[in-house]
């Protein structure tokens, strides 16, 4: 039982550490790349707006995948890309409603599938970041926004990961006590059994004397008395 509880704890503790390395990479990853994480190509983005709803919405999180050949988009497919919004350079994901091929190069029109017309500019192939794969957790998007706060990063990343690091040390000065104490050999432990044993013998041997002075001590006070 002691031991399957152990392994429990190990399992737990480098889940926890693996999560909490998992998150901080993602977090720093953000903070290189102008908000945008990626992950071996993977990128997790927080859904800003409802205008793809019902498809994900505001505070979802999704996974874009970086595109090898741009040629590979279709009509239907969902992207996100940068564009000017409000005077500001930001992400935008939506989808593709028509392609304009120009020679070697093309461009895509865009639109939400909440809005009712199309974005008012084409996406340019140098503005696309990757294309959705359908992957989506609800709420997601909050979760990571919370985590590159200083508070979600001490609470969720910091605090895991000192917890971990005391598990670890408590095992290593319980390994270190272990490894200390003397080893006993066989002949040792031999020996300790036979003194233990003969002074369990011995100590039987005085009662069993005892009894007998009593005995013949009550025997003489007996005698004396009938004299």
């Amino acid at each position: 039982m002691k031991k399957a509880l152990s392994i429990i704890l190990n399992i737990l503790a480098w889940i926890i550490l693996l999560f909490a390395l998992l998150v901080t990479v993602l977090v720093f990853s953000s903070s290189r790349n102008g908000d945008t994480a990626n992950l071996f190509g993977y990128i997790p983005l927080t859904v800003e707006s409802n205008s793809m709803k019902p498809t994900f919405e505001e505070g979802d999180l999704i996974i874009i995948k970086e595109i090898d050949d741009l040629y590979d988009l279709k009509k239907g497919d969902v992207i996100t890309y940068w564009t000017i919004i409000d005077g500001k350079r930001v992400k935008n994901t939506h989808r593709i409603v028509e392609i304009n091929e120009y020679e070697t190069s093309r461009s895509f029109v865009m639109k939400g599938d909440n809005n009712d017309k199309n974005d008012d500019e084409t996406v340019l192939p140098s503005d696309i970041i990757g294309k959705w794969g359908e992957t989506k957790i609800p709420g997601g998007g909050k979760v990571m926004d919370f985590l590159r706060t200083k508070k979600g990063f001490f609470i969720c990343i910091v605090i895991p990961m000192i917890i971990f690091f005391l598990f670890e040390l408590y095992k290593f000065i319980v390994t270190l006590v272990e490894v200390k104490k003397p080893a006993l050999s066989e002949a040792d432990e031999e020996e300790i059994k036979r003194k233990a044993i003969e002074e369990y013998l011995a100590e039987q041997q005085k009662t069993t004397d005892n009894d007998k002075t009593d005995a013949q001590e009550k025997n003489e006070n007996a005698e004396n008395k009938n004299e």
